[in-house]
């Protein structure tokens, strides 16, 4: 499990650029509701970890507004090499 925004603002769940496998929980602590964006291998994983870390303060989880494939989310473009440029001059030829 992996919690992209800890303790933010439940609107950022309405990107559509985080993967479909994010869900936005919503747990209290301290008396105080808090959002958490997290991503997992399944919801049950999501809700086993937060349930073990809040138990009864846990509220709810949801599906976030995401369609990125998420082996595709997040991921840095391919660095592509320079190729060096030709000479414009013709190679030379020997007189004969």
């Amino acid at each position: 499990m992996n919690i992209i925004h800890e303790k933010c603002d439940p609107k950022l769940a309405e990107d559509k650029k985080l993967p479909y496998t994010a869900y936005l929980v919503q747990y209290e602590v301290e008396g105080k509701v808090e959002h958490d964006i997290t991503i997992g291998t399944s919801q049950v994983e999501i809700f086993d970890a937060y349930y073990d870390k809040y138990k009864k303060g846990l509220k709810w989880l949801k599906q976030t507004q995401g369609t990125t494939r998420p082996n595709l989310w997040n991921q840095q473009p391919p660095k592509r090499k320079r190729k060096r440029k030709s000479s414009t001059q013709p190679p030379e030829q020997a007189e004969g």
